[in-house]
């Protein structure tokens, strides 16, 4: 089974291109949101947020996340701090995850996935790409956030031109293209791939 990365800036609409691939029966899963899940189900993880950001950053068992982006956008120190705390954990349940499907292909999505280096194992790569304008305006609309906190969530992660050409394939959402031609297509190929993939090692056997 080939194993695939799907990543976008926010604001890049990535969830959207996600939940597409989910709809036509491959399986998806979201780093970010287990992440989140792990951050208060976790024990050990638990634990470790509140010794590096006091007690604070829960509120009756849940994560505060007001005060915890309060101080993880605006200093790259803690916010690495936080991802060196979440991103082991997300990438074992990430692992154990893609190793029980059964599919020609599985996806794990994931916002920071070159950021974090959490690509290691992946076959391919699918970026999601959309002009700066549009992504801060559907943030601003989506989140409630103002321009600014969303240009300081922006600056956390690597530039989208950067973040594209390490990508295998990339969707262009830019609200002019059509998507769903495009994972189609996307699609047809990482079939093809996994057919390919699964000959060479039936040959070898």
């Amino acid at each position: 089974m080939i194993k695939v990365g799907l990543t976008g800036g926010i604001g890049s609409g990535k969830s959207t291109v996600a939940a597409f691939f989910a709809t036509i029966g491959i399986p998806v899963f979201d780093a970010d949101k287990t992440a989140k899940l792990l951050m208060e189900n976790n024990p050990s993880l638990v634990a470790g947020i509140k010794a590096a950001f006091g007690e604070a950053a829960y509120d009756k068992g849940l994560l505060n996340r007001k005060y915890m982006a309060n101080i993880v956008f605006k200093d790259a120190y803690q916010l690495n701090l936080l991802n060196n705390l979440t991103h082991p954990a997300t990438i074992l349940a990430a692992q154990e995850w893609m190793n029980q499907q059964t599919t020609p292909y599985c996806i794990k999505e994931a916002a920071l996935l070159f950021e974090a280096g959490t690509g290691g194992g992946l076959d391919y790569i699918i970026g999601v790409a959309a002009p700066e304008a549009l992504r801060i305006r559907r943030v601003m609309l989506r989140d409630g956030m103002t321009r600014q906190d969303v240009l300081a969530r922006m600056n956390k992660q690597i530039d989208q031109s950067i973040k594209m050409k390490l990508c295998d394939f990339v969707v262009v959402n830019d609200d002019q293209q059509l998507l769903i031609p495009q994972i189609i297509a996307i699609h047809e190929q990482l079939l093809d791939k996994a057919a390919k993939a699964k000959q060479a090692i039936e040959c070898i056997e």
